[in-house]
C-alpha cells in the first residue's frame, strides 16, 4: 500500500466545517448524532479538543503525566474519559466561542503538518491499524479521518450535504483500509486466501486483502476468485468504518459472499478507536 498524503487538505476540511457552522440554527446544534450521546456541538467540541490537544501536546511539547495503559482495551477507555471529560467542561461554550476558537486553530494545525516531514517517526502510533511505531503521513492521515467523519456527522444530523467527492472521502477510505490487517488478527485462514472488496461510486475502489506466510496484508485492486468478496455503497463503508452503524444495519447494507468468517470478520473492521 502507498502512503497517502493528507496535509493540505486540513485547512479547506476546516473552513468546509466552519462555514456549515455558521449557517446553523440554535436547535441545530443541539441535535443528536450517530455518534452515541453526543450531540452536534459536542461533537465540535471534541474537534477542537484534538486540535488543542495535537498543538499543545506535539507541536509545543507541553508534556502531561502519560496514561497509564498497558492494553488496547485501556488505553480506549483513557481516551473516552478524556474526551467525555473536555464536552464537559466545554459545554459552558457558546456555539460563537467554538467556530471563533476553530476559526484560529484550523490554519495552526494545517501549518503544523504542512511542516512534518512525511515518512519521520510519528510523534504517535496509529493503533487501530496495530502499528507500534508510525510514519508522521500515517498519524496526520489519522488526523484527517477523524476530521472528516466527525464533520460527515454533523452533517447528517443537520441534513447538511456531506463532502462525498473523490478529493474528500477516497483518501479516508485509503487509510481506513490499513486497518484491515490488525481486524484479522485473529483470524486464521490457509496461506492464499483472500477477501476481494469494493466500495461503490467516484471515491470508492477496489482493495483485496491477502493471507501470505500467515500473515494478513492489504493491497490496491481487485484479484481473481477470491474467498470471499465485500460490496458496500460509499455512505455505508464510512459509517461502518467509524462505528456508525449498528450490527444488524451493517448485516443488511453491506453485500458479502463467500467464506463465512472472513466476511463476518470484515463486519468488525473500525478505523478508529472503539
Amino acid at each position: 500500500m502507498k502512503r497517502i498524503l493528507t496535509a493540505d487538505l486540513f485547512l479547506p476540511l476546516q473552513e468546509e466545517l466552519i462555514t456549515l457552522l455558521r449557517s446553523l440554527s440554535p436547535d441545530d446544534w443541539q441535535k443528536p448524532t450517530i455518534a452515541g450521546a453526543w450531540r452536534v456541538k459536542d461533537i465540535v467540541t471534541h474537534i477542537l479538543d484534538g486540535d488543542l490537544r495535537r498543538l499543545s501536546l506535539h507541536r509545543d511539547r507541553y508534556a502531561t503525566a502519560p496514561p497509564a495503559t498497558e492494553t488496547y482495551s485501556e488505553l480506549v477507555n483513557f481516551l473516552n474519559d478524556l474526551n467525555a471529560s473536555w464536552v464537559t467542561a466545554t459545554e459552558r461554550l457558546s456555539p460563537p466561542m467554538l467556530i471563533g476558537l476553530l476559526e484560529w486553530s484550523a490554519p495552526q494545525i494545517a501549518d503544523f503538518f504542512l511542516s512534518l516531514p512525511p515518512d519521520d517517526t510519528a510523534f504517535w502510533a496509529v493503533a487501530w491499524a496495530g502499528e507500534e511505531e508510525s510514519r508522521n503521513w500515517m498519524d496526520i492521515g489519522r488526523d484527517y479521518t477523524e476530521k472528516w467523519h466527525h464533520q460527515a456527522q454533523i452533517r447528517d444530523a443537520v441534513g447538511a450535504t456531506g463532502l462525498r467527492s473523490r478529493q474528500w472521502l477516497h483518501p479516508v477510505f485509503e487509510l481506513a483500509m490499513y486497518a484491515l490487517p490488525y481486524a484479522f488478527r485473529n483470524t486464521d485462514a490457509p496461506d492464499g486466501s483472500a477477501l476481494s472488496l469494493r466500495i461503490e461510486g467516484e471515491a470508492g475502489g477496489k482493495w483485496s486483502l491477502l493471507r501470505e506466510a500467515n500473515q494478513w496484508r492489504i493491497t490496491e485492486g481487485a484479484i481473481e476468485n477470491p474467498t470471499a468478496q465485500v460490496e458496500m455503497s460509499a455512505d455505508s463503508a464510512w459509517r461502518l468504518f467509524f462505528n456508525g452503524l449498528k450490527p444488524t444495519d451493517a448485516e443488511q447494507r453491506i453485500e458479502t459472499i463467500g467464506e463465512v468468517t472472513l466476511c463476518t470478520t470484515f463486519l468488525t473492521v473500525r478505523s478508529v478507536m472503539v
